[in-house]
């Protein structure tokens, strides 16, 4: 014969946990907003320094690439392709908006139109985080799939 309490179980001790909730619709908006603040700061720094070189070897340009990837996988990994195309959009309309020329004339990404020996960099650095943020998005997506 098996011995039956009556008492009460502890707080604490009721059956498995229970699975954990799907994100509401303000957590969901709340991680795009920070997806899109992320983007445009990525888009700003990588378009600042995307030039700099260090004994002749395009430093810069490999670190902002290396950040927009690291980024894009990031926000892909933490709420799907939602927060993805959020940092896309940041990132992209940063470096738009910083390929302007000032009001001085000075550019911060050059074009091979300019003769330049740096232009090709701007060229990279524009349709390389372009073309890192679409790799991503085409990524598996069992890749990021909780188990």
């Amino acid at each position: 014969m098996s011995e039956t309490s009556d008492a009460p179980e502890a707080p604490g001790a009721a059956g498995p946990p229970a699975p954990p909730a799907h994100p509401g619709v303000g957590r969901t908006v709340g991680r795009m907003v920070l997806a899109l603040a992320l983007g445009v700061a990525l888009g700003a720094l990588g378009t600042a320094t995307h030039r700099t070189l260090w004994h002749g070897l395009p430093v810069g340009l490999l670190v902002a690439l290396a950040l927009t990837a690291s980024t894009a996988l990031l926000c892909r990994a933490w709420a799907g392709l939602g927060t993805l195309a959020a940092a896309a959009v940041g990132w992209l309309v940063a470096v738009q908006v910083l390929s302007m020329q000032g009001p001085g004339g000075d550019v911060l990404v050059t074009h091979p139109a300019e003769s330049i020996p740096s232009a090709w960099a701007g060229i990279a650095w524009t349709y390389g985080g372009v073309l890192l943020f679409g790799v991503v998005a085409f990524l598996p997506g069992r890749w990021f799939a909780r188990r």
